[in-house]
Protein backbone atom coordinates (compact mmCIF):
# COMPACT_ATOMS: atom_id res chain seq x y z
CA UNK A 1 0.00 0.00 0.00
CA UNK A 2 3.22 2.26 0.84
CA UNK A 3 4.54 1.87 -2.37
CA UNK A 4 1.43 2.61 -4.39
CA UNK A 5 0.64 5.69 -2.50
CA UNK A 6 4.40 6.42 -2.64
CA UNK A 7 4.28 6.42 -6.91
CA UNK A 8 1.53 7.81 -7.22
CA UNK A 9 2.60 10.80 -5.31
CA UNK A 10 5.70 10.96 -7.48
CA UNK A 11 3.61 10.43 -10.48
CA UNK A 12 1.51 13.65 -8.84
CA UNK A 13 4.62 16.16 -8.59
CA UNK A 14 5.73 15.16 -11.84
CA UNK A 15 2.66 15.80 -14.20
CA UNK A 16 2.54 19.52 -11.86
CA UNK A 17 6.30 19.99 -12.69
CA UNK A 18 5.35 19.25 -15.98
CA UNK A 19 2.35 21.88 -16.06
CA UNK A 20 0.19 19.29 -17.80
CA UNK A 21 -3.72 20.54 -17.72
CA UNK A 22 -5.76 19.63 -14.75
CA UNK A 23 -7.32 17.38 -16.90
CA UNK A 24 -4.82 15.17 -17.72
CA UNK A 25 -3.24 14.98 -14.40
CA UNK A 26 -4.23 12.70 -11.73
CA UNK A 27 -5.25 15.45 -9.43
CA UNK A 28 -4.34 13.40 -6.17
CA UNK A 29 -5.02 14.96 -3.06
CA UNK A 30 -2.40 16.19 -1.04
CA UNK A 31 -0.55 13.29 1.52
CA UNK A 32 -1.81 15.30 4.37
CA UNK A 33 -5.28 14.96 3.26
CA UNK A 34 -5.29 11.66 2.50
CA UNK A 35 -3.76 11.01 5.77
CA UNK A 36 -6.53 13.00 7.51
CA UNK A 37 -9.48 10.96 5.20
CA UNK A 38 -7.15 7.88 6.79
CA UNK A 39 -7.97 9.29 10.16
CA UNK A 40 -11.40 10.14 9.93
CA UNK A 41 -12.61 6.63 8.74
CA UNK A 42 -10.48 3.97 10.56
CA UNK A 43 -11.88 4.39 14.25
CA UNK A 44 -15.23 3.52 12.66
CA UNK A 45 -16.83 0.27 12.68
CA UNK A 46 -18.30 -0.45 9.60
CA UNK A 47 -17.55 2.49 7.67
CA UNK A 48 -19.25 3.30 4.44
CA UNK A 49 -17.63 5.89 2.56
CA UNK A 50 -19.44 7.39 -0.94
CA UNK A 51 -15.84 9.21 -2.91
CA UNK A 52 -17.23 11.15 -5.34
CA UNK A 53 -14.00 11.99 -8.17
CA UNK A 54 -12.08 9.03 -7.65
CA UNK A 55 -9.45 10.30 -10.35
CA UNK A 56 -6.63 7.00 -10.05
CA UNK A 57 -7.21 6.03 -6.59
CA UNK A 58 -4.95 7.69 -4.21
CA UNK A 59 -7.75 9.12 -2.11
CA UNK A 60 -9.00 5.73 -2.24
CA UNK A 61 -5.94 4.16 -0.87
CA UNK A 62 -6.37 6.19 2.14
CA UNK A 63 -10.17 5.47 2.62
CA UNK A 64 -9.73 1.97 2.25
CA UNK A 65 -7.05 1.46 4.42
CA UNK A 66 -9.03 2.73 6.66
CA UNK A 67 -12.10 1.33 6.72
CA UNK A 68 -10.53 -2.13 6.45
CA UNK A 69 -9.17 -1.96 10.18
CA UNK A 70 -12.98 -2.25 11.59
CA UNK A 71 -15.28 -3.03 8.51
CA UNK A 72 -16.68 -1.11 6.05
CA UNK A 73 -16.34 0.14 1.92
CA UNK A 74 -15.25 2.44 -0.12
CA UNK A 75 -17.94 3.27 -3.47
CA UNK A 76 -15.64 5.14 -5.88
CA UNK A 77 -17.12 7.19 -8.93
CA UNK A 78 -15.12 7.59 -11.62
CA UNK A 79 -16.17 8.85 -15.18
CA UNK A 80 -12.58 9.27 -16.89
CA UNK A 81 -11.52 6.17 -18.75
CA UNK A 82 -7.90 6.50 -18.61
CA UNK A 83 -8.05 7.26 -14.88
CA UNK A 84 -10.43 4.91 -14.43
CA UNK A 85 -8.14 1.74 -15.60
CA UNK A 86 -5.43 3.45 -13.49
CA UNK A 87 -7.77 2.95 -10.21
CA UNK A 88 -8.15 -0.35 -10.96
CA UNK A 89 -4.83 -1.18 -11.17
CA UNK A 90 -3.78 1.23 -7.90
CA UNK A 91 -6.43 -0.22 -5.78
CA UNK A 92 -5.21 -3.93 -6.45
CA UNK A 93 -1.62 -3.30 -6.31
CA UNK A 94 -2.34 -1.84 -3.16
CA UNK A 95 -4.10 -5.17 -1.43
CA UNK A 96 -7.40 -3.32 -0.99
CA UNK A 97 -9.94 -4.35 -3.52
CA UNK A 98 -11.86 -6.25 -0.92
CA UNK A 99 -13.07 -2.71 0.38
CA UNK A 100 -13.05 -0.13 -2.41
CA UNK A 101 -15.74 -0.45 -5.61
CA UNK A 102 -15.75 1.69 -8.58
CA UNK A 103 -18.58 2.60 -10.32
CA UNK A 104 -18.03 4.04 -13.75
CA UNK A 105 -19.88 6.87 -15.24
CA UNK A 106 -20.77 10.40 -14.16
CA UNK A 107 -21.97 11.50 -10.79
CA UNK A 108 -24.33 13.45 -11.78
CA UNK A 109 -26.18 10.53 -13.22
CA UNK A 110 -24.85 7.72 -10.64
CA UNK A 111 -24.95 9.09 -7.13
CA UNK A 112 -28.98 9.43 -6.90
CA UNK A 113 -29.39 5.71 -8.67
CA UNK A 114 -26.87 4.26 -5.55
CA UNK A 115 -29.72 2.85 -3.23
CA UNK A 116 -26.77 2.99 -0.11
CA UNK A 117 -26.57 5.21 3.33
CA UNK A 118 -23.07 6.48 3.83
CA UNK A 119 -21.23 7.32 7.00
CA UNK A 120 -19.03 9.37 5.29
CA UNK A 121 -19.19 11.19 1.58
CA UNK A 122 -15.79 12.52 -0.04
CA UNK A 123 -16.43 15.44 -2.43
CA UNK A 124 -13.38 15.87 -4.71
CA UNK A 125 -14.92 16.20 -8.24
CA UNK A 126 -15.25 18.72 -10.49
CA UNK A 127 -15.86 22.20 -8.52
CA UNK A 128 -19.05 23.52 -10.81
CA UNK A 129 -20.55 20.48 -9.83
CA UNK A 130 -20.20 20.55 -6.21
CA UNK A 131 -23.48 21.97 -5.11
CA UNK A 132 -25.41 19.53 -7.16
CA UNK A 133 -23.51 16.20 -6.36
CA UNK A 134 -23.81 16.91 -2.31
CA UNK A 135 -27.66 17.76 -2.99
CA UNK A 136 -27.62 14.17 -4.45
CA UNK A 137 -25.35 12.42 -1.74
CA UNK A 138 -27.11 14.21 1.28
CA UNK A 139 -30.47 12.01 0.61
CA UNK A 140 -27.66 8.62 1.22
CA UNK A 141 -26.82 10.24 4.71
CA UNK A 142 -28.33 9.89 8.00
CA UNK A 143 -28.29 12.33 11.06
CA UNK A 144 -24.02 11.80 12.22
CA UNK A 145 -22.89 11.00 8.81
CA UNK A 146 -19.73 13.47 7.09
CA UNK A 147 -19.23 15.03 4.42
CA UNK A 148 -15.94 16.25 3.18
CA UNK A 149 -15.09 18.72 0.39
CA UNK A 150 -11.64 18.94 -1.27
CA UNK A 151 -10.47 21.97 -2.29
CA UNK A 152 -12.72 24.76 -0.70
CA UNK A 153 -9.92 27.39 -0.24
CA UNK A 154 -7.53 26.48 -3.18
CA UNK A 155 -11.10 27.17 -5.38
CA UNK A 156 -12.59 30.08 -2.76
CA UNK A 157 -13.52 31.97 -5.92
CA UNK A 158 -16.13 28.63 -7.25
CA UNK A 159 -16.29 26.91 -3.74
CA UNK A 160 -17.09 29.84 -1.55
CA UNK A 161 -20.30 29.90 -2.15
CA UNK A 162 -20.57 25.94 -1.37
CA UNK A 163 -19.13 26.53 1.68
CA UNK A 164 -21.16 29.31 2.73
CA UNK A 165 -24.50 27.08 2.03
CA UNK A 166 -23.04 24.76 4.21
CA UNK A 167 -22.47 26.89 7.21
CA UNK A 168 -25.99 28.33 6.88
CA UNK A 169 -27.77 25.24 6.70
CA UNK A 170 -29.25 24.50 9.75
CA UNK A 171 -29.45 20.79 9.37
CA UNK A 172 -25.92 20.99 9.19
CA UNK A 173 -22.77 21.45 11.22
CA UNK A 174 -20.43 22.78 8.92
CA UNK A 175 -16.81 24.00 9.23
CA UNK A 176 -13.74 25.13 6.96
CA UNK A 177 -10.83 23.06 7.44
CA UNK A 178 -7.79 25.44 6.46
CA UNK A 179 -5.60 21.95 5.64
CA UNK A 180 -3.60 22.18 2.85
CA UNK A 181 -6.64 23.02 -0.07
CA UNK A 182 -9.25 23.48 1.97
CA UNK A 183 -11.88 21.24 3.26
CA UNK A 184 -15.40 22.09 4.04
CA UNK A 185 -16.26 19.50 7.04
CA UNK A 186 -20.28 19.29 7.56
CA UNK A 187 -21.71 17.23 10.06
CA UNK A 188 -25.73 15.98 9.13
CA UNK A 189 -27.58 16.91 12.28
CA UNK A 190 -31.45 15.62 11.10
CA UNK A 191 -32.82 14.39 8.26
CA UNK A 192 -33.17 15.79 5.07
Amino acid sequence: MRAVLERLEREDAAEREAGLPAAERSRAVARTTGQFLFSLVAPQTDCEVLEIGGSRGYSTVWLAAGVRHLGGRVLSVEHDPRKIDAWRRNITDAGLADWADLIEGDAKAAVPGIADVFDVVFLDAEKDDYEELFHAARSKLEPGALVVADNVLSHEETLGAYSRARQADPSLLSVTVPLDRGLELSVVLRGD
